[in-house]
């Protein structure tokens, strides 16, 4: 059998080809032949590192006729995913999805938060409002996202459910960019600012469904933020808009 390293190696070659647009959905990549050529290892190497990307529904294989890119809305392969949005591939739709784990994950969260938190959860949460709005004051950016992020760190935490953060953790680092792009905009911000409010009140009255509403209403005005400034608009442009760049102090949410 041939390394699992080398297998891996082929397989994160084949992706970039698939990532930077060689080779674009519903497109067949090289035969594979070719592909163990270029790479100089075995077509037993290229076979069982297009099973692998097979298996994350990257390709498909179809006997006879090679093997295709499929879109990446279908991938299941969290690092592909992630990295596909990460570059834009499907940007029209995976953001989008997503805001749909949140709303399953963060209007649950909430609802737990209700019966569950102590006054440490309020504070943190409180602390939190208090931060994004002065951050919003002074037109900081960073500290906005910072802010904000904490806050849905805060309603996880109050779950009182440890699987619930950890859920949305390994989305950190796309969570992070897409709020970020998003809170570049003033109204976007003021908009956060209102529903943590009322997010907060709801948990802070010990009403299951009320804290259940007001998440929902807050995915709701952010599902709307992002298509009204992102989704019809261009990106912000620069060098702080990279949404690949890594940042050691991020949180979990958006």
């Amino acid at each position: 059998m041939p390394r699992v390293s080398l297998v891996e190696e082929v397989a994160e070659a084949l992706l970039e080809r698939i990532l930077s647009g060689q080779v674009a959905p519903g497109e067949a990549l090289p035969p594979e032949a070719r592909i163990a050529e270029e790479a100089q290892v075995s077509r037993v190497t290229v076979r069982e590192a297009l099973k692998a990307l097979q298996a994350q529904h990257v390709v498909t294989v179809r006997r006879g006729l090679g093997t295709y890119v499929n879109p990446p809305e279908t991938w299941t392969g969290l690092d592909a995913v992630l990295r596909a949005a990460s570059r834009g591939v499907g940007a029209g739709q995976l953001p989008l999805r997503l805001l749909e784990i949140r709303r399953m994950v963060e209007t649950g969260a909430a609802e737990l938060a209700a019966t569950r938190h102590g006054p440490e959860d309020l504070e943190a949460m409180a602390c939190a409002v208090a931060d994004l709005e002065h951050a919003h004051a002074a037109g900081d950016l960073d500290a906005v996202t910072e802010a904000d992020l904490a806050f849905h760190d805060a309603v996880l935490r109050a779950s009182g459910n440890p699987f619930v953060p950890v859920l949305l953790a390994q989305l950190g680092q796309l969570l992070y960019a897409t709020r970020r792009e998003t809170s570049a905009f003033p109204e976007v911000q003021r908009h956060a600012i209102h529903h943590h409010r009322a997010v907060l009140a709801a948990i802070g009255s010990g009403e299951p469904e009320a804290a259940r509403r007001a998440m929902d209403a807050h995915i709701t005005q952010t599902c709307e933020d992002y298509e009204h400034y992102i989704g019809r608009s261009p990106r912000p442009a620069g060098p702080d808009h990279d949404p690949t760049r890594p940042d050691p102090t991020r949180r979990t949410t958006t």
